[in-house]
């Protein structure tokens, strides 16, 4: 495995065990299967979103970016952690909980919630059910 990656890996370790996955040129990493990080062209790229990317921006980090087909400049929601946190894994898990926490609810905003059935719907559900198991006449009268 690429050195780069695997030192990737060892600084979001203290948030459990990160799975990478080949992805847009580069390296998607995951940790209890939430998607928190890119890897691409030998940099680290942590999850943001409104309630983190202000405290990205305040410390310089920079945004993952990408040129369209269009040639358009196309910014994603990945931002440069600190320089000084590749150093260490302590250094880094500050910047890599807040990337956890933004996959985190970014999963969370994707699940739907469940609706629940009006209890007239569950009742009618309930007959058809119980319906379906009873013999129809026609297989009643072929078995005796």
């Amino acid at each position: 495995m690429d050195p780069y990656i695997e030192l990737c890996m060892e600084l979001l370790s203290p948030l459990g065990p990160v799975r990478p996955l080949r992805m847009f040129g580069g390296h998607g990493l995951y940790v209890d299967g939430l998607f928190m990080a890119l890897v691409i062209q030998n940099q680290l790229y942590l999850k943001t979103d409104d309630a983190t990317r202000e405290r990205f921006i305040a410390a310089g980090c920079l945004p993952f970016t990408y040129e369209t087909k269009l040639g358009e400049r196309q910014v994603l929601s990945y931002y440069q952690p600190p320089e000084e946190t590749l150093e260490s894994p302590p250094l880094m898990l500050p910047w890599a909980r807040l990337a956890f926490e933004a996959a985190l609810r970014a999963a969370n905003a994707k699940k739907p919630a469940k609706a629940k059935k009006p209890a007239a719907a569950k009742k009618t559900a309930a007959k058809k059910k119980s319906a379906s198991k009873e013999p129809t006449a026609k297989k009643a009268a072929g078995r005796g």
